[in-house]
């Protein structure tokens, strides 16, 4: 897997059968309760819903976040561009 160079940490999902799921490249936590987890990754804001949702393992410096639960969908909010902002383009 190659690193991601928009942002500092590499990014990926593994779901396993829809009650676990393990996250890479996690910035932030925003907020979280039993029915949602919202949080930065390095590809934007990732917004997990659910039933009975936990948070089981948070490495903010590592990246990394594991969520328990019913899982019933993933979404990121916004898309990081890939080749920087207009300005970067036009100085190449």
């Amino acid at each position: 897997m190659m690193a991601d160079t928009n942002r500092g940490l590499p990014h990926h999902v593994i779901l396993e059968g829809r009650s676990r799921m393990a996250i890479a490249g996690v910035e932030d936590v925003e907020s979280f309760d039993e029915d949602s987890v919202i949080c930065m990754t390095s590809k934007g804001a990732l917004i997990i819903k659910g039933n009975g949702l936990h948070i089981d393992k948070l490495n903010i410096e590592g990246g990394e976040l594991s969520v328990e639960g019913l899982i019933i969908s993933l979404e990121y909010e916004d898309d990081v561009p890939s080749g920087g902002g207009f300005w970067s383009r036009v100085f190449k």
